[in-house]
């Protein structure tokens, strides 16, 4: 005996038919539009249940009267990395209440995916677009701009355009981090960067220049190690580092993975609690660990939140200029960046 043939999929004009109305009426209430009678919602509504019919949500979102898919486009480094899952959570639960989706995607430090997700969000007719990007310039953007699409940069600046940014004080945070390592006799800090491409590692950088600079101390090229986008590479470069003649008595690890590879160093060479260190940006368990990591501790919920109340309003047509809008960091001591060193160098 053949098996029976899948069902097929309910119609628009399945239900149409059934509940004796036309198309149109029953795009009418599923879009929850004006002008339909509560005789015939009732029919098209018991007509939906007996089909199981589960209209086109993208078609009858572009059908909508304000010609909008409630849909926003979010383009993030890494939704596995905890500080963009922090940032994706924060936008999603004010979009939801909006009674709009997320659509995101990661670029993984590559701008062709950037500009192949983006094109592809604008291809959905999404309502606005969400970006931390990877690329050196956006310009690419403009005409979507002109189109009249919100566009909110995140963690990073845009380049090339004029839009709304949702920023930390990345160079303030780190110059605090390092200044915090000073105060505990360090003078031998080595720093542990992201790639060198990217606009916040720029600028955590320039912030641990800035804090020796202030406390008189000369930079050492080698205690500065840049284009680390791994904590394996991380774990790697402190290995490394303790290997010389002249290893540091404190680490300023700028990014959360970065920081993650130089704690299982430290540990594995047995110096967690004689090496002080802090780490830019918090993660999970940072404060269980022995000894707990201080960090300069950003707030991406915040950031995420307020992107997603920049976009909404943008929407609802209230205007002002492109701005910089600021989250400040806090710095969290738990232990290890209170270690003081044991002979100061």
């Amino acid at each position: 005996m053949e098996p029976a043939p899948p069902h097929r999929k309910a119609t628009l004009r399945d239900v149409a038919r059934l509940a004796a109305v036309s198309p149109k009426t029953v795009s009418r209430v599923v879009n929850h539009e004006p002008g339909v009678t509560a005789a015939k919602i009732a029919a098209v509504t018991v007509a939906i249940e007996k089909l199981g019919y589960r209209p086109n949500v993208t078609a009858s979102a572009l059908r909508r009267a304000d010609g909008r898919t409630a849909t926003i486009g979010v383009v993030l480094e890494d939704v596995a990395n905890p500080f963009s899952a922090a940032l994706h959570r924060a936008m999603e639960d004010v979009a939801r209440i909006r009674g709009v989706s997320i659509l995101t995607g990661s670029v993984d430090e590559d701008p062709e995916r950037e500009r192949a997700l983006i094109r592809a969000f604008v291809g959905r007719q999404v309502d606005g677009l969400v970006i931390a990007p990877a690329s050196d310039n956006q310009a690419y953007l403009a005409t979507e701009l002109l189109r009249g699409t919100p566009v909110i940069f995140v963690d990073r600046p845009p380049v090339g355009v004029r839009a709304d940014a949702v920023l930390i004080d990345n160079r303030v945070g780190a110059r605090q981090a390092v200044r915090h390592l000073v105060e505990a006799d360090h003078r031998a800090i080595a720093y542990l960067g992201d790639l060198r491409s990217i606009a916040t590692a720029q600028d955590r950088l320039q912030g641990y220049r800035d804090a020796l600079a202030d406390a008189g101390i000369r930079l050492r090229s080698d205690h500065v190690v840049e284009d680390l986008h791994s904590a394996g590479a991380a774990e790697q470069a402190v290995h490394r580092l303790f290997a010389s003649a002249t290893p540091p008595t404190a680490l300023f690890t700028a990014q959360n993975l970065v920081t993650i590879g130089a704690i299982r160093a430290l540990r594995t060479l047995g110096r967690q609690r004689s090496v002080a260190l802090i780490g830019f940006d918090d993660f999970p368990l940072a404060d269980l660990l022995e000894p707990g990591v201080t960090v300069v501790a950003q707030d991406p919920s915040a950031m995420g939140e307020l992107a997603a109340s920049l976009i909404f309003r943008r929407l609802d047509g209230d205007f002002w200029e492109p701005a910089v809008h600021t989250i400040p960091t806090r710095l969290v001591a738990r232990g290890s960046g209170e270690i003081r060193p044991s002979v100061r160098p």
